[in-house]
């Protein structure tokens, strides 16, 4: 693992990057174009309130396709199972169209989200917000970038003053009560909430300050690789509910600002654990 991780020098990563958001665009200009001429009678349905279309599984080729001949030696772990999942401790972790509700149904926010991985090391991240044109990107240990200019997160020190992003359960059902409790928690103690129905949106956003904190449960590591590592290069805390530092895997998530985190992730562990 360290002879890999040794293998990529700063200059080397911050090119790598470049060159997957030029990627993240291709696809988001294949996604645009589909968008046009897509009808709802080509969704597909994986399961209860999870939906496919032909442009998440074309968008998630092209990108696979790619970044292949960007980097040959790493593995895959994409969400519509182009490539199919591999032990390669270097790998590619992909949402080719994170949002697809949002896309089917004509709301413009979802994005494309890529990242690389060093078993559970983010070394590069990249979410392209499709229908704003923002492109977030961050390196490890090079800083988080938008439209390439640097950005960090807020300075909100107190989850009073904070506005917080989180995702509404589609499916998994069994923490609803005590989500429910939190949500009513936070919309009477904080600037309020927001839900774009993105998770890889709301990480960046986060990163980039326009939310404090983000938090939400029954995630995979496609919504939020790219994401987590865009908060922390911005110089965000993350963690899963537990405190933990694996919330790539872990289906958990609070991210915010290092002012609001332990705060945030106190009321969290209050009323979800």
């Amino acid at each position: 693992m360290g002879t890999i991780l040794m293998e990529f020098n700063p200059h080397e990563l911050e090119s790598l990057t470049k060159k997957v958001e030029q990627t993240a665009k291709n696809a988001g200009k294949f996604i645009l174009a589909e968008r046009l001429k897509f009808s709802t009678n080509q969704v597909e349905v994986k399961g209860h309130n999870d939906f496919v279309s032909y442009v998440d599984k074309g968008a998630e080729a092209l990108i696979v396709a790619e970044l292949k001949e960007i980097l040959p030696i790493a593995g895959f772990i994409t969400e519509e199972g182009t490539k199919k999942r591999d032990e390669n401790p270097l790998k590619w972790v992909i949402d080719p169209l994170d949002g697809t509700t949002n896309f089917i149904h004509g709301v413009p926010c979802f994005a494309v989200s890529i990242a690389l991985l060093l078993e559970k090391e983010p070394l590069v991240g990249v979410v392209y917000e499709i229908n704003q044109e923002e492109m977030f990107s961050a390196w490890k240990n090079g800083g988080a970038y938008l439209n390439g200019l640097p950005m960090a997160v807020s300075r909100v020190a107190t989850v009073k003053d904070s506005l917080l992003g989180t995702g509404f359960p589609y499916y998994d059902y069994h923490l609803m009560e005590r989500y429910l409790e939190l949500f009513r928690h936070l919309m009477q103690h904080s600037h309020g909430l927001r839900r774009p129905g993105s998770a890889a949106t709301d990480l960046a956003y986060t990163a980039a300050g326009r939310f404090d904190g983000f938090y939400e449960y029954s995630l995979s590591p496609w919504d939020v690789a790219a994401g987590i590592l865009l908060v922390q290069e911005a110089g965000g805390v993350v963690t899963d509910f537990s405190g933990g530092s694996d919330a790539i895997f872990t289906k958990e998530i609070v991210a915010a600002n290092g002012l609001v985190h332990a705060e945030l992730l106190a009321l969290v562990r209050r009323f979800m654990k």
